[in-house]
């Protein structure tokens, strides 16, 4: 997963502007815990990893900016050939944040972008449209949705 590189600082605070409304937009906001479609705790902007309580809208923001720059880096580490390309790694920051760096790391895009085949891994995030509910792995049309939008993004510049 990390390879202990150094990670460029221009490339994580340019994916950050882009990273953390993309996610927003997608996450949705509730300040009172509730359980995802997948039957996870969540708050926020989908956070999972902090108390389940109520938190303000202002708490929520800075969770959601942390917890972005928190995804950003290991997935620049995880994939160097994007960490200088902000709508790359703004897009895959984004699916990482919903489905955790280890399964980003071990993803299609992470290694077609390691290739340095960046339409490739673009189109890679398209692969993860699916969720277990009740039990059963399936197509949900919102991540459909997420990773058009996700590969909009990531396909800036390349074309």
């Amino acid at each position: 997963m990390a390879t202990g590189k150094k990670v460029a600082g221009g490339g994580i605070a340019a994916a950050l502007v882009l990273a953390v409304p993309l996610i927003a937009s997608w996450e949705g906001k509730r300040n009172d815990p509730y359980i995802d479609i997948a039957g996870i705790p969540t708050v926020c902007y989908g956070e999972t990893r902090v108390a389940m309580k109520r938190y303000s809208d202002q708490q929520c923001r800075d969770m959601l900016e942390k917890a972005v720059k928190d995804f950003a880096e290991p997935v620049a580490r995880c994939t160097p050939a994007i960490a200088d390309r902000p709508y790359q790694l703004a897009a895959a920051a984004s699916l990482a944040y919903n489905i955790g760096i280890t399964a980003y790391c071990g993803s299609t895009a992470d290694k077609r972008f390691d290739q340095r085949n960046f339409a490739g891994g673009c189109a890679g995030l398209k692969l993860w449209d699916k969720a277990r509910v009740s039990g059963k792995l399936q197509t949900v049309r919102g991540l459909v949705n997420r990773r058009a939008d996700e590969y909009r993004m990531c396909m800036t510049g390349l074309t």
